[in-house]
Order: C-alpha cells, then structure tokens, then sequence
C-alpha cells in the first residue's frame, strides 16, 4: 500500500533499511513494449503496401481507403488473435511444468534437493554454503517450488491477464499505425496524388516510430529509425512497382 514500506522476508533491520531506501529503475514493461512494437510495426507497414500497390494499379482512393480500412480491420483481429494465443499459450505451459515441478518435488525430494544444490554450485557456491539453503527450501515447499520454477525451468509466473492485454494492446496498436499511411486518401480523391503524401506521413511515422522502439529497447534510436524506415519503404515499393507490372 503507498507509505508503506515492503517488508522483504525476515531479513536484518539494517538491510531492511536499505532496501526500502533504494529505488530501482530497471524499465519493467518490456511486454507491453513489445507488443506495442509488434502492433505499430506491422500496422504502419502492411496497409501503407496494400495502399501503395492499389495506387500503382491505378484504383480511387475511395477503393484505396476501402481496401485499406478492411485490411486494417482484418489485420487487427488477426494479430490481436495471435497475441492472445501466444500468451495464453505461455500460461498453460507454465502451469503445466509447475504441476510436474511440484509432483517431482512430493515424488524425489532428494534429486530436486539435489537439483537445487546444483543450482546454486553453478554459481560458485560450497558446498558448506550451499547445504543450509538447501535444508531451509526442503522445509518450505511452496518457495522450493518457486525457486526450482525460476532457477531450474527459467519461468516467471505470467500475469492471468496478460492473454488480454496482449490482444488488445497488439489490436489498438495495429489500428493506430494502419491508419496513418490511409489517412491522405480521406481528402486527396486522386490515389495518385494521395499516394505520394501517404509516402511522405508514413515514412515519417516510421522514423518516429523506429527512434522510440530502439530508445524502449535500448538499441541505437537513430539506426532503428532508419532501418525501420527503410522496411517499410521497401515494402511499399515492392507492392507498387508489382502492381505496375500487373496492371499498367
């Protein structure tokens, strides 16, 4: 609750003290991030194509926009769709290994002991020093539990909500970047001349765009920004030197 300290365990009073008066600043949304940049990054490109190569085959923007808008839609429930089934599929594996974990746990205890010592040897513990940590986890089963899930399987307990979340924010987010390459061909009625303020709004949303997710994602901004850019340009110019080979 806010002011109030958090109480880590039955530790010193002395570190106690000094945890409580330490901030971390590690960045803790990588996921949302994550699928943020999936949903942006897909969104700005693969309708800026479909719009790109409409106008090189010579279509209205009323059919551009048409296209585009159900593209958009389409695109949005797909990916949103795919987010969710890629984490609820996180969760159902983590739960199955914490159901195997805890029945090796009740079955072997001696090997998952075993397994916890050679956990903790790997990072140039003794044995002598190692053998209470040890004894202490076999007599909470719950954190033994826990230890062997993150230590052993290299799995964190997923968010129940996280299935959710994912899916609407890869949704939104798809939604958002499908319609700035779309946004000319609602004032400009010649795709022609749409097509080229479109190019122009996009590649700047992708720089814009590329700068953020290489500063989120600790990557050089700048090399981000262009080499987003650069995918989406060859994208587009790929769909719509295409659609000129089909249809002069």
């Amino acid at each position: 609750m806010a002011g109030e300290e958090i109480i880590r365990g039955n530790i010193e009073p002395e570190k106690q003290s000094l945890l409580n008066q330490h901030k971390e600043k590690h960045f803790t949304a990588g996921e949302i991030v994550r699928d943020i940049i999936i949903g942006v990054s897909d969104g700005l490109t693969v309708p800026f194509a479909l719009a790109a190569g409409l106008s090189g085959a010579n279509a209205t923007s009323s059919i551009v926009l048409t296209a585009g808008i159900a593209e958009v839609a389409a695109g949005a429930i797909s990916m949103g769709l795919g987010g969710y089934l890629a984490a609820k599929s996180e969760a159902d594996h983590y739960a199955r290994e914490l159901r195997r974990e805890e029945e090796e746990i009740l079955s072997v205890p001696d090997t998952e002991a075993a397994e916890v010592a050679e956990i903790l040897a790997e990072y140039g513990i003794e044995p002598h020093e190692y053998a209470p940590v040890v004894n202490a986890l076999r007599k909470r089963p719950r954190a033994w539990l826990d230890f062997m899930m993150k230590f052993e399987l290299g799995l964190e307990k997923p968010d129940p909500r996280r299935a959710l979340q994912s899916a609407f924010t890869i949704a939104i987010a798809y939604i958002l970047g499908g319609l700035v390459p779309l946004f000319p061909y609602m004032f400009i009625p010649r795709a022609r001349d749409a097509v080229a303020a479109s190019v122009i709004l996009t590649i700047a949303a992708l720089l814009i765009f590329g700068y953020a997710k290489g500063y989120f994602t600790d990557n050089k901004p700048v090399k981000s920004a262009f080499q987003t850019a650069f995918i989406g340009a060859i994208a587009s110019a790929a769909a719509f030197g295409l659609a000129k080979v089909v249809h002069p």
